[in-house]
């Protein structure tokens, strides 16, 4: 065998012995390698894992902290229903806000198509769990019952922000059959029949128990408000406390709040107003004044300089410190079923009551998220239907900022209410360009037309 030198290394033929030194050492390092990372994650639970009450538990945990993400625990249509509404004004670098906020949505809305594909997930993992645990765990009513809550807000805030035609499926059951598209008003319905099942399987007396009921009560009644069954409304929530709270938490491992991160941490969205730009002097028609009305429900920090500046590095980003990076979120509130009560008490006439509701909240309000709002005058009877009618929601507005009802609202007043589009939403010059456009919901986006039986939004009505 020829050998040669290269400077300051041995022959050829000791360097092909080391190599089969080499290749046994790697062996070795490859078979401990295999040993370290051919571990079980116990992070992921496969369908064969799933034989008994334990795993089944698990299954259903893991669906519940899916139904954290449609709230606070991701991007979720609570932003960007507020972004479409007057919640929110955008102040971020992405098409995708600007666009929503200027209700003028592609179809190929990227963080729509997200938000979308996160209810539809909830839904699926709810039934998957509810599946195992009627089969492995029947006794876990409590967790089936939130199951069934968690399924049936999936369904309330699909149909509360997209628009008719909503593609639904039985999937995560035995046999998955895709359905015909269905109206809000269809959706609507699945919502009370999931939300049903909730309190019939949460009606222990421990804590878990009543919290998961008097959640999935508040759910159900807004879902008959919704349906227009505003007389079968108001019994779902009667006893419930103004002081009640069904909360998804946030931790350094479960994540951050989202209604913190991108708007106050990111600032990619700003506290929205009747009045835009920079010089605060572009009218918005039909906006509630959310950040200048200084309402001790909703403080603000409105900038008159560039000191606050938006993702976008240009808009003047209006802040609130209602949530820090770990503050629960009020996914059901004991004020919401006073919402329900007053407006049941306006739609029967009943405007001492309806007035009484609002008048003993304002007095005592509950704390909100990071916020214990200060007492506030009563409020005074405007003195006409329609003056009542915009009260009654203007309040509302404030009480449940941001937690994912006010675009279901505006819709409503359209609907129930007979106001028009230009009455309720948005209209006029757009800050950044243009004029706001003519979308009152949230398209079901171009990625669902892979189903063979979606052909698009039947229609964009509210």
């Amino acid at each position: 065998m020829t050998s040669f030198r290269l400077s300051g290394r041995r022959p050829f033929r000791r360097v092909v012995g080391a190599g089969a030194t080499l290749a046994l050492t790697l062996s070795a390092c490859s078979s401990a390698n295999e040993r370290l990372l051919g571990v079980v994650d116990p992070d992921i639970i496969n369908p064969a894992d799933i034989t008994n009450a334990a795993s089944a538990i698990a299954l259903g945990n893991g669906a519940l902290d899916q139904f954290r993400r449609i709230t606070g625990g991701n991007e979720s249509t609570w932003l960007f229903g507020g972004l479409l509404a007057d919640e929110w004004s955008t102040s971020s670098t992405f098409i995708q806000n600007d666009e929503t906020d200027q209700r003028r949505i592609a179809e190929n809305n990227s963080s729509v198509t997200g938000m979308l594909r996160t209810i539809y997930r909830t839904r699926t993992r709810a039934n998957e769990a509810l599946t195992s645990l009627r089969q492995l765990s029947p006794d876990s009513r409590t967790l089936m019952g939130e199951l069934y809550l968690a399924r049936g807000y999936a369904e309330l805030q699909v149909a509360s922000d997209f628009c008719n035609g909503i593609p639904m499926s039985n999937s995560g059951l035995s046999d998955p059959v895709d359905e015909t598209p269905k109206t809000t008003q269809q959706v609507f319905q699945y919502a009370a029949a999931s939300l049903d099942s909730a309190i019939a399987m949460a009606n222990g007396t421990d804590a878990t128990s009543v919290a998961v009921n008097r959640a999935a009560r508040i759910a159900r009644a807004r879902t008959a408000l919704a349906l227009g069954a505003f007389t079968e409304a108001a019994p779902f929530v009667a006893g419930i406390p103004s002081t009640f709270a069904y909360r998804h938490s946030f931790s350094s491992v479960a994540g951050a709040n989202i209604l913190w991160s991108q708007p106050l941490s990111q600032r990619r969205y700003s506290v929205g107003d009747s009045v835009e730009g920079n010089s605060r002097d572009i009218l918005v028609t039909n906006a509630l004044p959310f950040a200048s009305a200084r309402d001790p429900r909703l403080p603000v920090t409105i900038p008159t300089s560039g000191a606050i500046n938006g993702q976008d590095g240009q808009t003047y980003t209006r802040t609130t410190a209602m949530w820090g990076q770990f503050t629960t979120v009020d996914v059901a509130m004991g004020v919401d079923a006073r919402m329900i009560e007053a407006e049941v008490a306006l739609r029967a006439g009943n405007v001492t009551q309806w007035l009484a509701i609002h008048n003993a909240l304002r007095a005592a309000p509950p704390k909100l998220h990071e916020i214990q709002p200060a007492a506030m005058p009563a409020l005074v009877d405007p003195g006409t239907e329609a003056g009542r009618v915009s009260l009654h929601f203007r309040e509302k507005a404030f009480w449940t900022f941001s937690r994912g009802q006010r675009l279901g609202d505006m819709r409503r007043l359209i609907k129930q209410y007979g106001r028009t589009q230009q009455q309720v939403f948005p209209q006029g010059v757009h800050y950044k360009g243009g004029n706001y456009g003519v979308d009152v919901n949230l398209p079901i986006t171009q990625a669902e037309q892979n189903n063979t039986n979606f052909k698009g939004c039947t229609d964009r009505a509210p």
